[in-house]
């Protein structure tokens, strides 16, 4: 990995130390917009219980706690970025409504259909297996349960085959839109359906 590949991924992929830190900072003024719109296509109904993989700063947990969303939990794998998301939703984590976790996508700590709704902003393409972080997204959601990816210019994903990746996983109704320079992948997971292998 080059020198500078490698302080872009200490800053922005999987954060850490001061990079990390100066990354957070930046991610919760640039992501602000694309984690609103895709906040906004999960169709979030009351009670509905919410994972966001890779929060980041948190600041697509605070637009969640701002919905009718019931308990809205997090799970990133930087030391930095859980303590910058904790600080930033420290109210709601104290009332309970939000709980932030150190973790990854590949072992969520989570039982199977705990979640009716999940996204991921500017972080799948950071996964070391995108399908199998997928598949165990999958698990997690309840039947018919929601899933949106979003993902912004700086993201370095490419839409093409992310349908694909999101059918081999398991989810149906797979659709992928556009806004601005943005775009994002909703799927769902189908009622009674388990994850291919």
């Amino acid at each position: 990995m080059s020198f500078a590949r490698n302080i872009l991924m200490r800053m922005f992929g999987r954060p850490e130390g001061i990079f990390g830190r100066l990354g957070g900072r930046i991610m919760a003024r640039s992501n602000r917009d694309c984690a609103a719109w895709v906040v906004g296509q999960l169709g979030i109904r009351e009670r509905d219980n919410i994972l966001e993989i890779g929060f980041g700063p948190g600041v697509a947990i605070a637009l969640l706690a701002e919905t009718p969303a019931g308990h809205i939990a997090g799970v990133d794998q930087s030391v930095e970025m859980v303590e910058q998301a904790t600080a930033r939703n420290a109210e709601t984590i104290a009332h309970g409504r939000v709980s932030l976790q150190r973790g990854s996508v590949e072992r969520l700590r989570f039982a199977d259909g705990t979640f009716d709704r999940a996204l991921a902003i500017n972080s799948m393409q950071t996964w070391p297996d995108a399908i199998g972080g997928l598949r165990e997204v999958h698990r997690v959601l309840k039947p018919g349960g929601a899933l949106a990816l979003g993902f912004t210019r700086h993201s370095g994903q490419s839409k093409d085959r992310l349908a694909e990746t999101l059918l081999s996983a398991g989810f149906t109704a797979v659709s992928v839109l556009e806004h601005d320079t943005d775009f994002c992948a909703r799927a769902i997971k189908p009622p009674g359906g388990q994850a291919r292998g």
